[in-house]
């Protein structure tokens, strides 16, 4: 080979080495942007208008580090939103639909969620002591290291995967 066909076999393996370490950079955390603490708007919950459960915003529904503890939401499309580090204590999520969450390290104690949809939500680390997830949908969503301390899963929705990884938490009992 040339050298330009050398140098041009060794870039296609460098991408293509770049492509397959894609999934492992995912691995190791999402950068989002830095929070917008001078927007006075941005704790507080909005329902989608866009009316469907694929996450489409206009812009990012940043709830981060938000304190939400008690504030209803019954109702809301919240599909999307990134609640990382946020207080939603006691919250009413009834029959809202927050497919999509991002919401690692969020405190769910007491929160009603019964009837939503929380297909494909990533939990991990949050706790949702008390917490009443009844007749939920909780397809593909993560639990990984929450504390599931007394919270009713009642006739909720899974898979039978999601179903076994949520079994090995051993706050979970019942």
């Amino acid at each position: 080979q040339s050298p330009p066909q050398k140098a041009g076999t060794a870039l296609a393996g460098m991408a293509l080495s770049a492509g397959l370490l894609v999934p492992f950079a995912a691995e190791a955390g999402f950068q989002f942007p830095p929070i917008d603490k001078t927007d006075k708007t941005r704790c507080t919950f909005r329902s989608s208008a866009i009316g469907q459960a694929n996450a489409a915003r206009d812009k990012l529904y940043d709830l981060r580090e938000c304190p939400m503890e008690g504030k209803n939401a019954a109702g809301f499309d919240l599909a999307g939103a990134i609640m990382v580090g946020g207080d939603f204590a006691k919250a009413n999520f009834k029959e809202a639909t927050m497919s999509k969450v991002f919401a690692q390290q969020a405190k769910f104690d007491g929160a009603d969620f019964s009837n939503a949809i929380m297909d494909r939500g990533t939990y991990k680390g949050s706790s949702f002591k008390g917490a009443v997830l009844a007749n939920t949908v909780l397809s593909g969503s993560s639990f990984e290291g929450a504390d599931l301390t007394d919270t009713d899963f009642s006739d909720a929705y899974m898979g039978e995967f999601d179903q076994k990884n949520l079994c090995k938490n051993p706050t979970l009992q019942g």
